[in-house]
């Protein structure tokens, strides 16, 4: 098993959306250091069965980024920045047209299925699997079947009234999803601990 790093694994994303609080209250300050260095261990983009790429948002600004230079990212003890690889590793999302085009966050690109399907040959790989952006029904098959998003968060900031859904794939590399509506939780507000108001970049 893999855990891979999140957009929300860095500083700035805990500080403004109530991890630092919450972490810091619950668990002292010392704690919370040490989960902030653990994100910057976790593994970028690790692959999977036949090959698949596992990430958490997606392609790149440019054609021609190899698997290669992924692997030499120094990611221990780094934040990830505005732009460059790492950034666009844990923020670009899919969209329906072909080529690129700006983020809907401010951070990252958006990136057509011709762009996963030249970035997933070019590379021998299978296709891409992310997260980042709710889907209501905890997945998507997106880009001719080359991009799937996979979100596990059901009833997002209690608000989405989406399912929560997981993947797995056997060593034939065949797919199956699971999907899991939300369950009760203990009577807090959604953000309790958040500190600032990047509610745009929630998703």
């Amino acid at each position: 098993m893999y855990i891979n790093r999140g957009n929300h694994e860095t500083k700035e994303m805990n500080r403004t959306y109530g991890f630092e609080g919450e972490a810091k209250h619950k668990h002292g300050e010392q704690t919370y250091k040490v989960r902030n260095i653990t994100y910057t261990i976790a593994i970028l983009s690790p692959e999977g069965t036949k090959r698949y790429f596992v990430v958490h948002g997606g392609l790149f600004s440019k054609d021609g980024v190899t698997l290669d230079e992924i692997r030499k990212i120094r990611r221990i003890g780094k934040q990830p920045g505005q732009e460059g690889l790492m950034c666009e590793l844990l923020w670009t999302d899919p969209q329906e047209t072909p080529g690129r085009g700006p983020s809907k966050r401010g951070v990252g690109i958006a990136f057509g299925p011709d762009v996963t399907r030249r970035w997933c040959e070019a590379n021998g790989v299978t296709g891409v699997i992310r997260s980042h952006e709710v889907r209501q029904d905890g997945y998507a098959v997106e880009h001719d079947g080359l991009c799937t998003t996979v979100f596990s968060a059901p009833n997002y900031v209690d608000q989405a009234g989406n399912k929560g859904a997981f993947i797995r794939i056997d060593a034939e590399g065949t797919q199956k999803y699971t999907q899991f509506d939300a369950r009760p939780h203990p009577p807090m507000r959604p953000m309790a601990y958040a500190s600032g108001g990047m509610a745009s970049l929630l998703m």
